[in-house]
């Protein structure tokens, strides 16, 4: 017995079989009578049995027939069930997925790498940025607007996310050329305690408290000199003397602009910045495709 049946054919023959009726098949199928009967016969052919006997009572399914119509009706399910599969995956690759960021990556050419990446693999999908205040320390993903993003730790409700590292990097302390510290190789964090710092929203929860480096300070309450909720607006503080701030390595370009200058600080914890997603959203393929890009990049660093 050959095993080059076409999908066309066994549904052709289930269809006969469930309806024992040449004339409704074809209906149901909507093909000609006569271009259905050719087919089964043709299929008979190649199985080398009969499938159905004909007579003027009606068409009646024979030992073979009756025996294959299980058979046949599983290879139709398997077949649908992957034929939806490809649909789903190809809707997939031509859907949008929305990135969404609090500072930009830099670091590198970090996020063109990962775009270039993520598009080779997924040709048809659009990637669009969304830059989100720093009032929302999940850039957009707590309320659903963003599908993934770029982020630090710890987050608010961290419980409900996952995430890949992209880079964990020393802290420094930016702050006025002017400043007395201005002046030291490095700054140890204790003889920071009483100088006022600039502040994330309070909406950032356990964000603001790592920035402002509650562990390091032994009890003490941080001074807060204002806060700030872009980089812009911690630009301007700095250069307005309202306060100093920590700042991961990768984003010390973005503020030492003019006028401001960056130490190392001793004595504070390493951060961490990543591609956050929902846990829900950990199976959908373009959320995985796209932190398998991240990862590789980083890999690649």
């Amino acid at each position: 017995m050959t095993a080059d049946v076409h999908v066309r054919d066994l549904r052709y023959f289930v269809a006969v079989a469930e309806e024992l009726h040449f004339t409704r098949a074809a209906e149901r199928l909507y093909v000609s009578q006569p271009a259905l009967s050719k087919q089964v016969r043709a299929l008979e052919r190649q199985l080398g049995v009969e499938l159905f006997r004909r007579d003027r009572r009606g068409v009646f399914l024979t030992e073979a027939g009756t025996a294959l119509l299980p058979h046949a009706r599983r290879v139709l399910a398997a077949w649908a069930q992957g034929a939806a599969a490809v649909e789903s995956a190809r809707a997939a690759q031509r859907s949008t997925l929305v990135v969404g960021m609090s500072t930009s990556p830099g670091r590198g050419g970090l996020l063109p790498a990962i775009r270039s990446r993520f598009t080779a693999a997924y040709p048809g999908t659009a990637v669009r940025l969304r830059q989100v205040n720093w009032q929302d320390p999940t850039a957009g993903l707590a309320d659903g607007s963003s599908d993934v993003a770029f982020v630090w730790l710890p987050l608010p409700g961290q419980e409900r996310f996952a995430w890949t590292v992209l880079a964990e990097e020393p802290l420094l302390l930016a702050l006025p050329d002017t400043h007395p510290l201005a002046g030291r190789a490095e700054i140890d964090f204790t003889d920071l305690l009483d100088e006022p710092f600039l502040a994330l929203p309070e909406s950032t929860g356990p964000l603001r408290d790592y920035w402002l480096a509650l562990d390091a300070r032994g009890g003490r309450p941080p001074r807060i000199g204002a806060e700030i909720a872009s980089t812009e607006e911690t630009y301007e503080a700095l250069v307005a003397g309202l306060g100093v701030c920590l700042v991961a390595q990768g984003n010390v370009p973005l503020l030492t602009l003019g006028g401001v200058t960056a130490r190392p600080v001793r004595g504070v914890t390493p951060s961490r910045y990543v591609l956050a997603w929902r846990r829900e959203d950990g199976g959908r393929e373009l959320v995985r495709g796209y932190a398998r890009a991240c990862r590789e990049v980083a890999a690649a660093k």
